[in-house]
């Protein structure tokens, strides 16, 4: 390959708060600029932007859904012509996917960001059409790049994707966050903390039921919000635990918040693959995880970095066994994610898998 440097633009539908959209941002900005002419397109409207971007072209359409952005996404591709293109989001990926069509010259990457078939449990609208041409647009693609092995997994049983179109590209642990034994804070009292939208698949539910059964001290803190707010803290008030919990809508000081807590609670029923758990561990608070497809035994190595439990019983269990005998040394809580995910070597990972493509 000659050394001229790979166009490469990054399509999502907003820079508003969540994973997808940092991860994608963050390796746009840190993908080897020797290499790479790196656009970020952004569907959404400039003034919803909550993440920074520095030394990256970056492109706002203004457009308040992602189908209304079809005919402006159409033309850049055509126009601009793109080495490689790559999305995150399931309905994004699904309208590149048919775009790709019309540009053959252009390598197309879908980033999925859930379990899908496990995912499907939890929607709420039927749509049989838009299911088809959904699940069709893996056919399109050049690479597919999934956050965790059970993401591959579901992809090759459930939906016949190609496996040689399939590659597994870990999140990178951003800048953000890190080991520092004097951000970290102490307390008399055992402290846990939870990090996720408030819908049902994160589960929220079942680790209310498990702290109103432990009977000692604790304080718990959740960041976050969604549609399930109202259930979940009525959940709360039922269980007479609303002096024992402190709810935090929204932040950008997730990494003080981490320091600040002694465990990191998961109980989601499917993950992608949880960028607050990787960074809850990076700067040394271990997790208490229900078991669920989307990573967490890749993240969890089980009494180093946390623990894996399988039912509210034996969460209760490993409650009362954290609280009376702590068993994490922070700086090896963090080591245990850090020599994997570190940006490092995810960053690499990608820009192998660019290069590969135009090899």
């Amino acid at each position: 390959m000659n050394n001229k440097k790979i166009n490469i633009t990054f399509i999502l539908p907003s820079l508003a708060a969540g994973g997808a959209e940092r991860v994608m941002s963050f390796v746009a900005q840190n993908i080897d600029k020797s290499k790479f002419n790196t656009t970020l397109l952004v569907t959404d409207f400039e003034k919803n932007a909550v993440y920074k971007i520095d030394n990256v072209n970056t492109i706002f359409l203004n457009k308040n859904r992602v189908l209304k952005a079809i005919p402006a996404l159409f033309k850049y591709i055509i126009k601009q012509k793109p080495d490689i293109v790559i999305s995150a989001i399931g309905h994004l990926n699904t309208v590149m996917a048919y775009i790709s069509v019309f540009a053959p010259k252009t390598k197309f990457i879908s980033r999925e960001v859930n379990i899908l078939s496990v995912l499907e449990n939890y929607s709420t609208k039927s749509n049989p059409i838009g299911s088809y041409i959904s699940k069709r647009r893996f056919n399109y693609f050049d690479k597919i790049v999934c956050q965790s092995l059970d993401m591959k997994a579901d992809l090759l049983s459930n939906y016949n994707v190609n496996e040689n179109k399939l590659v597994v590209v870990n999140n990178p642990i951003t800048d953000n966050f890190y080991y520092d034994e004097s951000a970290r804070t102490k307390s008399n009292t055992i402290r846990f903390i939870t990090v996720a939208r408030l819908k049902k698949q994160k589960g929220h539910e079942r680790i209310i039921q498990a702290l109103k059964k432990i009977d000692f001290p604790f304080h718990y803190t959740i960041i976050g919000d969604g549609p399930e707010r109202d259930t979940i803290f009525n959940l709360v008030k039922e269980a007479n635990l609303t002096d024992n919990i402190t709810h935090v809508k929204s932040t950008t000081e997730v990494y003080k918040y981490l320091n600040e807590n002694d465990v990191y609670l998961q109980a989601a029923y499917i993950e992608g693959f949880p960028n607050a758990v990787i960074e809850s561990s990076a700067v040394g608070t271990p997790i208490l995880a229900f078991n669920a497809p989307g990573g967490i035994n890749e993240i969890i190595e089980e009494g180093t970095n946390g623990f894996i439990v399988d039912n509210e019983n034996d969460f209760i269990n490993r409650l009362n066994e954290i609280n009376k005998n702590y068993p994490f040394k922070p700086e090896k809580v963090s080591d245990c994610v850090m020599k994997k995910y570190s940006k490092e070597i995810i960053i690499k990972k990608y820009e192998d898998v660019f290069l590969s493509l135009m090899n």
